[in-house]
C-alpha cells in the first residue's frame, strides 16, 4: 500500500484500521485523572483483572501487554524450554504475519499443513513423534488461533479433543484469540466462552482487544481448568506462569503506565460491551455476504462465520474496487482477497461497497 493511498472514512481491508470506542475513548480519558503507581499496581488494573476471573475463573493470571506478537511471544517464551518447538497451523499469525519473532526469541516451530487453518489430533500425535529424540526439536506447545487467520472457527468440541491428545502428550496449548470477540459472538455469546477455553483444556490465551474497539492492548491469560493433566502438564503451567512477569519485560511489553490498557479492557469488559462489538463486525460481514453473493465470480458460497470475506476478484476489478476502498490481497495465485469488517461497520457502509462491487464487475466483466 503505497503513502498516497487515501483510506476512507470506513474501510474492508482490517479491523485494524477501525478507530476506538467512545467509551475506551471515556476510559482512557478518566484514567488520565492524576497520578497512581506505576507496571499494575493502582487499582485500575486490579479491576480488569477481575473481570478477567469472572469470566474465566478465579485463578485466572493476567497480563497485560502492548499487542498481539507481543502477547503470542511473552505466553510462548514461558512455554517453552531449551530445544523446545510450537506445533502451528500454516497459515497461523505466528508463522505468517510476525516477522519471525518468535525465532527471533529461541522458539522454533513447527509448522503443519491445513487446508482451513485448524489444527488435526492426528497432526499433535505425529508431531509427537520427536518427543526423546535429542537430535530433533520437542514439541511442548500446540498454539491455535480462535477464529483461524482464513476466518474458520473450532467448535468447542474440536478444542477440548485437541487439548486432550495434546496433554497426553506432555504438551500445553495456547490459543491466539485476537479476534475473541468475534468467535465467541459466532458460537452463542458469553456463555460459550468457558466451554472453548478454559472447560475445554486450554491452557494460556492471548485476548484480543486491539481489533475490537481498544487504542492498544492485549491481555495474556494463564487458566487453570478442571481437566487432569499429568505431572509433567500441571508443573510446566506453574512454572510457565511464575516466569510470565519476566518474560514480558524481558519482551519489552510490560507497560510502566498499564492502567491506560486496564482501563480499556474495564470498558469493554463491562456490560459485554466486547461481545457486542464483535458482533457487530461478524453481523457486517453477513451483510455483505448477503449483498453480494449472488455474483457467480465471487464464488461466495456460504456465509462467512465470522467477520471476514475471502472472495475472488480479478486484478483489474481489484484495482477499481481499491478506489472506492482499500483491501488486501490474500491468495495472489488465484486471484482471492480479504473483505473485513469492523465494529463499527454499519449497514450503509456495508451497502455503498456492495453497491461499488457490484457496479464494478457488471462494468468491467
Amino acid at each position: 500500500m503505497s503513502k498516497e493511498m487515501r483510506i476512507p472514512k470506513r474501510s474492508f481491508a482490517s479491523d485494524n484500521f477501525a478507530g476506538v470506542h467512545p467509551l475506551v475513548f471515556a476510559a482512557l480519558e478518566e484514567a488520565n485523572n492524576g497520578h497512581s503507581m506505576a507496571y499494575g499496581d493502582d487499582p485500575i488494573t486490579t479491576e480488569a483483572c477481575e473481570r478477567f476471573r469472572e469470566l474465566f475463573g478465579q485463578d485466572t493470571q493476567t497480563f497485560f501487554v502492548f499487542g498481539g506478537t507481543g502477547g503470542n511471544i511473552v505466553a510462548l517464551s514461558t512455554l517453552c524450554g531449551p530445544g523446545d518447538s510450537v506445533v502451528c497451523s500454516q497459515w497461523s499469525h505466528l508463522h505468517v504475519d510476525e516477522t519471525a519473532a518468535p525465532e527471533r526469541a529461541g522458539i522454533k516451530l513447527h509448522v503443519v499443513p491445513s487446508v482451513d487453518a485448524k489444527i488435526q489430533p492426528e497432526q499433535i500425535v505425529s508431531a509427537a513423534g520427536n518427543l526423546g529424540v535429542m537430535h530433533h526439536a520437542q514439541p511442548r506447545v500446540v498454539s491455535i488461533t480462535q477464529p483461524t487467520e482464513l476466518g474458520t472457527l473450532y467448535s468447542p468440541h474440536e478444542i477440548k479433543e485437541l487439548c486432550r491428545v495434546a496433554h497426553e502428550h506432555g504438551m500445553l496449548v495456547h490459543m491466539d484469540g485476537a479476534r475473541i470477540a468475534n468467535a465467541t459472538a459466532a458460537l452463542g455469546g458469553k456463555d460459550v466462552l468457558r466451554s472453548f477455553t478454559v472447560d475445554a483444556g486450554v491452557d494460556v490465551l492471548t485476548f484480543g482487544g486491539t481489533k475490537n474497539g481498544l487504542m492498544y492492548g492485549e491481555a495474556v491469560l494463564y487458566l487453570t481448568h478442571s481437566h487432569p493433566l499429568d505431572a509433567i502438564c500441571r508443573e510446566s503451567l506453574a512454572r510457565s506462569c511464575r516466569y510470565a512477569p519476566y518474560a514480558r519485560k524481558q519482551s519489552t511489553q510490560l507497560p510502566s503506565k498499564m492502567r491506560f490498557v486496564s482501563a480499556q479492557f474495564n470498558a469493554v469488559l463491562t456490560d459485554s460491551l466486547w461481545l457486542e462489538l464483535g458482533a457487530r463486525a461478524n453481523s457486517g460481514a453477513d451483510q455483505l455476504f448477503a449483498a453480494v453473493s449472488d455474483l457467480p465470480s465471487l464464488e461466495l458460497v456460504s456465509p462467512p462465520p465470522v467477520n471476514s470475506l475471502y472472495p475472488i476478484v480479478k486484478p483489474k476489478d481489484a484495482t477499481s474496487l481499491r478506489e472506492i476502498s482499500f483491501f488486501w490481497d490474500w491468495e495472489t495465485t488465484i486471484h482471492k482477497v480479504r473483505w473485513m469488517t469492523s465494529w463499527d461497520t454499519t449497514e450503509a457502509d456495508v451497502q455503498d461497497f456492495a453497491t461499488a462491487v457490484r457496479s464494478t464487475i457488471r462494468h468491467i466483466n
